[in-house]
């Protein structure tokens, strides 16, 4: 279920934040009390508008896969745009007037479509994306490089004290390893010196999800 809520009041514990919600016209009573629902997802909208370097984001990977389909650019853009409400469950919107937060999430549809279903983009992905970590984790979960989008790639496993890349990205899996999608060519030049490898290609290791569903030696 996917609501639009105001956020009204918090209130910071050493255990973390809590938050109180209004969810306007919706009476949930009936849902949480037979459902016993107990968990939510939140999605906290700064209220930002599309930046131009977004907006040209989307727009150069629209037409990537107008290419790829077949379909005019307007025509991608719109059936890419329910494809995301589809996936999403957010409201229809424009590129002209949408948040960054809204645009953001377009985007890593965009590119998970592009990924998928093998589009050739005319740039790198890791320079069209507007989620470095959504994309490294779409790349393995679709076995494509990291680096220059070929299939079939290797799963390699990164030393968590040398990616170095801070925002808590450094965090390493149950085994202590960090995963990139990497091809061959790449995975060998990576091995040489992996912290020149990740600054030069603007890629590092995310952590190892059991959802992505890829086996790893």
């Amino acid at each position: 279920m996917y609501v639009l809520a105001k956020l009204t009041g918090y209130r910071v514990n050493q255990e973390g934040t809590e938050l109180k919600v209004f969810i306007p016209n919706i009476n949930l009573q009936e849902s949480i009390e037979t459902k016993k629902m107990r968990n939510a997802g939140i999605w906290l909208d700064d209220g930002r508008h599309i930046s131009a370097e977004q907006r040209k984001k989307a727009y150069a990977t629209i037409a990537d896969i107008s290419r790829h389909t077949g379909y005019l650019p307007e025509e991608a853009k719109e059936w890419l745009k329910y494809l995301h409400i589809a996936r999403t469950g957010c409201d229809y919107f424009s590129l002209s007037t949408c948040t960054m937060d809204t645009a953001r999430e377009f985007i890593n549809t965009l590119m998970e479509f592009a990924i998928e279903h093998g589009v050739i983009l005319e740039d790198l992905g890791v320079n069209r994306t507007d989620d470095v970590s959504k994309y490294l984790y779409y790349c393995i979960k679709h076995r494509v490089c990291a680096v220059c989008g070929k299939p079939l790639s290797d799963i390699h496993h990164c030393e968590g004290s040398r990616v170095g890349m801070g925002n808590n990205r450094n965090r390493v899996d149950n085994k202590g390893r960090l995963l990139i999608s990497l091809c061959r060519e790449h995975h060998t030049i990576c091995h040489n010196d992996e912290l020149k490898f990740f600054e030069k290609n603007h890629v590092y290791g995310i952590v190892y999800n059991d959802e992505i569903g890829v086996e790893v030696s």
